[in-house]
């Protein structure tokens, strides 16, 4: 196997902890943000969305290309954000898994050589694709992990 199995492993069962990020929280819950103004938890949720995408369009160019300049993602750019974002959390959820099993698959089988091709992150410099999930997937946790605290809050 090309990826690391600690990659494919966490990229294959990370979504897993939905159950426990959503829990019993109430559509409502999951729409409220905190009193700071920063995303509910279903923004959080509607951001992995559009992050597996954005992800997704950085390795395909990292294969294709020779060392290619990557931007980094902002929803506020997004010309998509403002519909991912409003859909209701159920579609999301299905969007996320939808995206999920397309990046399994982009990434299922690369080769050794494939998987050590690099982009150039903005902030990080030149990562390999196989760095470059290892960081979609520490984003994604932390996402994971404020839609969380979001869905709970007792404010």
């Amino acid at each position: 196997m090309a990826l690391p199995e600690s990659l494919a492993g966490r990229l294959a069962s990370q979504l897993e902890s939905l159950k426990l990020v959503l829990g019993n929280a109430t559509p409502a819950a999951l729409k409220t943000r905190p009193k700071s103004g920063k995303w509910s938890a279903h923004e959080n949720l509607a951001h992995l969305v559009q992050h597996h995408h954005a992800t997704m369009g950085r390795i395909r160019r990292i294969l294709a290309e020779d060392s290619p300049q990557l931007p980094s993602y902002s929803a506020e750019k997004d010309p998509d954000w403002p519909a991912v974002s409003a859909a209701s959390t159920e579609e999301i959820l299905r969007k996320l898994r939808v995206a999920r099993r397309e990046m399994i698959a982009l990434t299922t089988g690369l080769s050794p050589e494939q998987c050590s091709r690099t982009g150039i992150h903005p902030a990080f410099g030149p990562m390999t694709v196989a760095q470059w999930l290892d960081f979609f997937l520490i984003h994604e946790a932390h996402h994971l992990y404020v839609a969380m605290t979001r869905a709970h809050a007792r404010e």
